[in-house]
């Protein structure tokens, strides 16, 4: 089976960049990371990439202003340009047109710091606390027009502990993120995930027993 050829967008360190492509460099991964674009040239996930054999390209926004259709029309020429096949966000600061998310639908991932439908959109894990809830954790998702809201692909729960802060509680969820994006790219890539209406739905659902309950019995 050919790799599909995937595109990461970024606009800083880049974490869940890194993850994805140390993923797709073991053997047998069903994706290949031909190219990472930042909207930035500060972006620090650049480094990262350039030093993986990646090629990094920059296509600065800032000049475009409020015309999105106008910077997505020179991003849309670049991935055309190295015939990428699928699109993962990783802290991509930047909305897309409907038109955009559309023409991607089904082709184009995205990470969220939360159990999605829960606390979408900005503070994640500030709403996560002070909703006080025992278990958070992330999701990748196909993006759609509305924020946050696509196809659920997969998740990670992490608990929640009474002492945390946002930034604790941001440093465990970012280990999950950093296991289940790939996993995610993988599926997608691989054909094991399909649409029922507005859900997907997998082929390939790991069989475990696992439950994860906080506070657990003492």
């Amino acid at each position: 089976m050919s790799k599909r050829r995937v595109a990461i967008l970024i606009s800083g360190r880049g974490s869940n960049m890194a993850a994805l492509i140390e993923a797709a460099a073991e053997d047998g991964f069903p994706a290949e990371i031909a190219v990472v674009i930042a909207n930035t040239a500060s972006a620090g996930g650049l480094a990262i990439a350039q030093r993986s054999g990646i090629e990094a390209l920059v296509i600065e926004s800032k000049p475009f202003g409020k015309d999105r259709a106008g910077f997505e029309a020179v991003l849309q020429a670049a991935l055309d340009a190295r015939g990428i096949e699928l699109i993962c966000l990783g802290g991509f600061m930047r909305l897309f047109t409907a038109d955009f998310v559309n023409h991607w639908y089904g082709r184009m991932l995205n990470i969220h710091p939360s159990l999605l439908p829960s606390f979408p959109g900005l503070d994640p894990h500030g709403q996560a606390l002070r909703a006080g809830v025992k278990i958070s954790g992330a999701t990748v998702h196909f993006v759609i027009a509305e924020t946050d809201a696509g196809p659920i692909v997969i998740q990670g729960a992490v608990p929640v502990h009474d002492d945390d802060t946002a930034d604790t509680l941001a440093d465990r969820v970012l280990a999950i993120e950093h296991r289940i994006y790939p996993r995610a790219l993988q599926m997608v890539a691989s054909g094991q995930t399909r649409f029922e209406g507005d859900l997907c739905r997998s082929t390939s659902i790991d069989a475990n027993d696992q439950t994860l309950i906080v506070p657990a019995a003492s």
